[in-house]
């Protein structure tokens, strides 16, 4: 093998290896925004619920017998 062909060897060992590190990257990112968006869904939803008359009557109750 020459030095040129151990040049080119190496070369490509290295980009080889620079791919495989960088594969999963934006797949973070993706998962980080699917997680934040399900929260956010999640947050509103509980917020409808926590406010509406029924909910709300129920929750002066409880804390009206937990202060008496």
């Amino acid at each position: 093998m020459t030095t040129i062909e151990k040049g080119h060897t190496v070369r490509r060992l290295r980009t080889r290896i620079r791919t495989r590190l960088r594969g999963d990257a934006g797949m973070n990112t993706a998962e980080y925004a699917v997680g934040t968006l399900a929260a956010v869904a999640f947050a509103g939803i509980l917020l409808k619920v926590l406010t509406s008359g029924n909910v709300q009557s129920a929750l002066t109750a409880v804390i009206d017998r937990a202060l008496k």
